[in-house]
């Protein structure tokens, strides 16, 4: 086994930790000594992620709401959510930011920098161990993590050549998920990889340990990192039963508990799963289905990474029964399976995400792995000119890298800095939360759904609707809808202007809201069925219907306290006045806080 030299995992680790602080750099950068503390956020999901985090800073319990506010109580139990089932990667944030007394805000921008650096060391020591080579693990490293947009076929390059647009910004690292799990998915594999390696007892235990921890610890974090990772073990195991290397029984027995300790970590997770909202059954889109998706990107490089192997073996270069071809083999194999195991259970859940998040870095890790093998084998690795060819390469994923940044960052400049121009408002209302009888169901109309989305990671109180906040287990379906018409109807929108900006404008809020995010878009349900007129001029009829009837004391939990606008915008407040005292409570440089109370 060749020694890893370290120093060369450090070169990459540095460099992705440069890639995903680099939003944060670009606000910092934007915003000048105007920049007010905020976190610069790498995706539209971060704000309800950061929110529960904030919760858990702030003491709250596992299940919690922060949109609603609501805590799980014994006089008021809450239903399990994606939050508090995938707990393991918000507690690992949050815990150390309640000791050292760090905000959400930085919380968050710790957590993505230092996910980064480990994703690379990790990436570095897979690459490295089944490589033997240090020089081609740091590029093989860059090459995985800096390409996995593109290994996903999403990214910049869609702008670049002109046929889509440069979205999303280095998916595996959207904080925290899946960004923290993302480091012990690696580390599982190479885990696995010394448990095989290893002859001696004690060694094998504890790897075999570690690896089903860091099994564990994906689990209760990510949903489409732990069956990846179980798909892989699945596939492994295959593999090593078809081509039954030396030493075959003494690895299967290794295998064999492997899997029992991952499945007992499954227990736990089964249990949590089963006293799930509905509601979260509804917004994870699950479709039933049979049909066979082989037109994605990743699997288009696991084909290649499986030629790859083909042709080296009918070349003799390599061996089929070698470990190291067996794991690049793995490796491409678990593409074609998470995106097409709904042939067998019948059972799709959203595949984009396998193929932005974590099937499109395996597969770029398969292309590596392949390659380096077949380097290694042909003795390749000391000539000087591999070694030029590997540099050049390093450098071409750092400087894709910076690509990547540039054109997908710029993409949430703007909001990301006018969520920095309302942080002045979050600390605002922590500050008089005690003094003002506040509590987390305290409610607040922010005008602007920018900063309604993001008000709960900056301030204790709840809002009135969030274009996230259906994603929480404590909301019914039923009731999002109705506080999203309360949410309008303050802002003076009628059934006739709601309906014609769904048809006309391509509203895809108000179709969120009120469809559900499988309607908008065919990019995350495979059963995908457009909104007809039909259904949006229903919808309209009943939202007339509700506001006609509508009065704040029939909604105790949505009474509003405060309402906050943003100072450019001219606001008709009749409908705020109708039921509402309200006076100019603080001005801010981009915002105005009203508090509200309810007319005798």
């Amino acid at each position: 086994m060749n020694k890893l030299l370290w120093r060369f995992g450090l070169i990459a680790g540095l460099f992705l930790a440069i890639f995903t602080l680099y939003p944060q750099f670009k606000m910092w950068y934007l915003r000048g000594d105007d920049w007010q503390g905020h976190y610069a956020y790498n995706d539209i999901d971060e704000v309800a992620y950061a929110s529960y985090v904030k919760a858990l800073i702030d003491g709250r319990p596992r299940k919690n709401d922060p949109y609603t506010g609501r805590d799980d109580a014994p006089n008021d139990p809450q239903p399990e959510s994606l939050f508090s089932i995938q707990f393991a990667a918000p507690y690992t944030v949050a815990i150390p930011a309640r000791i050292f007394g760090v905000g959400a805000p930085w919380a968050m921008t710790i957590a993505g920098g230092l996910a980064g650096f480990l994703a690379a060391l990790a990436a570095f020591w897979v690459i490295g161990r089944l490589t033997g080579n240090s020089l081609y693990a740091m590029m093989g490293s860059l090459f995985v993590l800096a390409g996995g947009a593109l290994a996903a076929g999403e990214g910049a390059i869609g702008e670049i050549t002109g046929w889509s647009y440069s979205y999303p910004y280095f998916p595996a690292f959207r904080r925290y998920i899946p960004a923290m799990p993302f480091p012990f998915f690696l580390a599982m594999i190479a885990l696995v990889w010394l448990l095989v390696i290893t002859d001696e007892m004690r060694k094998r235990v504890v790897y075999c340990v570690l690896a089903s921890l860091c099994f564990a610890f994906t689990a209760f974090s990510y949903f489409y990192t732990w069956t990846t990772g179980a798909a892989w073990l699945g596939c492994l195991v295959i593999v090593w039963s078809v081509a039954r290397p030396e030493g075959f029984w003494k690895d299967f027995k290794a295998f064999l508990a492997l899997g029992a300790a991952c499945l007992l970590s499954l227990i736990p997770y089964a249990i949590l799963l089963s006293k799930r909202s509905h509601t979260m059954d509804d917004v994870q889109l699950l479709v039933l289905t049979h049909a066979p998706d082989f037109f994605r990107v990743p699997i288009y490089i696991s084909f290649l990474v499986l030629l790859i192997v083909v042709a080296g073996v009918l070349l003799k270069k390599i061996s089929f029964k070698e470990r190291e071809t067996l794991f690049a083999v793995s490796f491409a194999l678990v593409p074609i399976v998470v995106f097409n195991q709904q042939i067998i259970t019948g059972r799709s859940l959203q595949p984009i995400h396998y193929q932005v998040f974590i099937g499109n870095y395996v597969a770029a890790l398969a292309l590596v792995v392949a390659v380096g093998i077949l380097l290694k084998k042909s003795e390749l690795f000391n000539r000087t000119a591999a070694k030029i060819a590997i540099v050049l390469v390093a450098l071409l994923s750092v400087v894709w890298g910076f690509v990547e940044c540039h054109y997908t960052v710029r993409v949430l400049d703007d909001a990301n800095v006018e969520r920095d121009k309302g942080f002045d408002v979050g600390q605002y209302l922590t500050d008089i939360y005690a003094q003002n009888g506040d509590t987390h169901k305290t409610v607040i109309m922010p005008y602007s759904m920018l900063q309604g989305d993001d008000l709960p990671t900056i301030a204790p109180q709840s809002v009135l609707w969030a274009r996230h906040q259906h994603v929480f287990a404590g909301v019914s379906w039923q009731e999002n809808k109705e506080r999203y018409y309360q949410y309008i109807h303050f802002q003076g929108v009628s059934p006739e202007s709601l309906a014609d900006a769904m048809k006309t404008k391509g509203d895809f809020v108000s179709m969120i809201a009120l469809f559900g995010w499988g309607r908008h878009t065919d990019r995350l349900n495979a059963d995908y069925k457009p909104l007809t007129y039909g259904e949006i001029d229903n919808e309209a009829r009943i939202y007339g219907e509700y506001i006609k009837n509508f009065n704040p004391r029939s909604s105790p939990e949505t009474i509003l306290s405060y309402v906050v606008i943003p100072s450019e915008w001219e606001v008709d407040f009749a409908n705020i006045d109708k039921w509402y005292e309200r006076e100019l409570s603080a001005s801010f440089p981009a915002y105005n806080l009203y508090r509200v109370k309810l007319k005798d």
